[in-house]
């Protein structure tokens, strides 16, 4: 089984997102659709619903992100 940074998608209501992405990170997110679909045994889905939860997870996960929120939070509350 292969250990994806992203767990099944919540079925929200449905954000309509206009941008512009290079060919080739739209490639990488239809491939990760297909193979997050078939971890979960379902369908692939709109890979632009990859969007949002793999911000998400990069901005939770980016510790300078936080130390800076934190140091910004602190200075606005002085």
């Amino acid at each position: 089984m292969i250990k994806l940074k992203l767990g099944p998608l919540h079925d929200d209501k449905p954000v309509k997102v206009t941008l512009e992405l290079p060919a080739s990170l739209h490639r990488d997110l239809v491939a990760y659709a297909e193979i997050l679909a078939r971890e979960a045994g379902q369908s692939p889905g709109d890979p632009v619903r990859l969007i949002v939860p793999m911000l998400e997870k990069f901005i939770v996960t980016d510790r300078g992100f936080a130390k800076a929120r934190r140091s910004l939070m602190k200075s606005e509350q002085s």
